[in-house]
């Protein structure tokens, strides 16, 4: 079996060639409002009592105990030309005013997690389980309200760059 330095580089290295879209995860509630940018997101299903997503939080992310705390959250998808918010919330650009909120307009859905009015789509979560897994939480969201904007195209991230998928 190969080293576990070389094992974890290789796996980085095959990761960034696999693209993927650039969310932003809200939350909001008594334990207060936070976000990070995540590029682990996907839906489990259609199918249940409701649509299930998971996304994946670093367990050193300030958004994670708020996300469990608070129950909910909301995975904004971001549009191309939306890299600067990426930038913000992943905490590459300073927050203006020391708030990241600050650089996006919010309204609130079902849960109350804060949703992006810009973003690409929102899908509003109740947090039903959060598992830790090395060095993230899986953590796993009933979907109580979809908003889709009307026309855009997904930020993508791969390479370890922003990317635009090109129609051919």
């Amino acid at each position: 079996m190969a080293d576990m330095d070389e094992l974890k580089a290789s796996f980085l290295e095959g990761m960034s060639r696999s693209a993927a879209s650039v969310s932003v995860v809200t939350t909001d509630g008594p334990a207060g409002r936070g976000g990070v940018t995540v590029s682990a997101m996907t839906s489990i299903s259609a199918d249940g009592d409701a649509p299930t997503m998971l996304t994946c939080l670093n367990a050193s992310s300030s958004a994670l105990p708020l996300v469990l705390e608070n129950g909910c959250f909301c995975i904004n998808v971001l549009g191309i030309g939306q890299t600067d918010i990426s930038d913000v919330f992943s905490s590459r650009s300073p927050a203006p005013g020391g708030d990241k909120f600050n650089a996006v307009t919010c309204d609130v859905l079902q849960t109350g997690a804060p949703w992006l009015t810009d973003a690409l789509v929102a899908f509003d979560c109740r947090l039903i389980s959060a598992d830790r897994h090395g060095t993230h939480h899986i953590c796993i969201g009933a979907v109580e309200a979809v908003r889709v904007a009307p026309e855009g195209e997904p930020l993508l991230y791969g390479m370890r760059r922003y990317l635009r998928a090109e129609d051919h």
